[in-house]
């Protein structure tokens, strides 16, 4: 596959997300950017507003959803605030709105977005599978158990990451990283490519274990 020149990241901002579920696909990106300039990342939130995500991580957003930005890929991460995303309808109808081209990407819950839309109806997908404390007792639930829940219709898959044509989804907080190195493969670059990148990041040792752990759903109807 030929590399698909200047691919563009968008990544969700909104209150009491999880920072790595954003930083490390975001911090892929921006160290592939010394071998491949061309290559772009940015934040997209409701309004240009400053964006206060976990531990009081303060964002600037790049762009507003009504400035409708070019993307090749669209990422939502996942932490606290991804439930009150749930029921976002401006979300729901942004995501509705982009290009088919425009792969949707999550990371941890952020997959809960696009299942409560109905969006993983008949795909695989994935999610966090180590609960914290609350998760773990009688009050709560894990959250790839969640998922289920949400999208009751979707193939739970317990992949680090899962790639199912125009969707792609991560597991836990960390997994940000595999996502990242995937888009990367998504966008056309080879092995060689990204493992350089991994090398710089001092994560060649990871990414040897974790680049094999991607499932591919190419069921009928999930196409790229």
């Amino acid at each position: 596959m030929a590399v698909k020149a200047g691919f563009r990241l968008g990544v969700y901002v909104c209150k009491d997300l999880e920072i790595i579920d954003f930083a490390a696909p975001y911090g892929v990106f921006s160290v592939a950017r010394r071998f491949d300039p061309e290559l772009d990342a940015f934040f997209v939130a409701e309004s240009l507003r400053p964006t206060q995500t976990q531990a009081g991580f303060t964002v600037l957003p790049n762009y507003a959803f009504a400035d409708q930005p070019d993307m090749d890929a669209f990422l939502i991460p996942g932490g606290f605030g991804t439930r009150q995303e749930l029921n976002n309808g401006r979300l729901h109808d942004f995501i509705r709105g982009l290009p088919q081209k425009t792969l949707l990407v999550s990371v941890c819950t952020g997959s809960w977005i696009y299942g409560r839309m109905g969006l993983l109806d008949g795909r695989a997908a994935t999610n966090r599978k180590e609960p914290d404390r609350l998760e773990a007792s009688n009050m709560g639930k894990v959250p790839i158990d969640r998922l289920a829940e949400i999208a009751p219709a979707c193939r739970i898959s317990r992949a680090r990451v899962v790639d199912s044509g125009r969707i792609i989804t991560g597991g836990g907080i960390a997994s940000g990283m595999e996502v990242g190195f995937h888009l990367l493969r998504r966008a056309g670059y080879d092995e060689a490519f990204i493992s350089e990148v991994a090398r710089v990041m001092e994560y060649a040792k990871a990414y040897e274990g974790y680049r094999g752990d991607i499932e591919y759903d190419r069921a009928p109807g999930n196409a790229a």
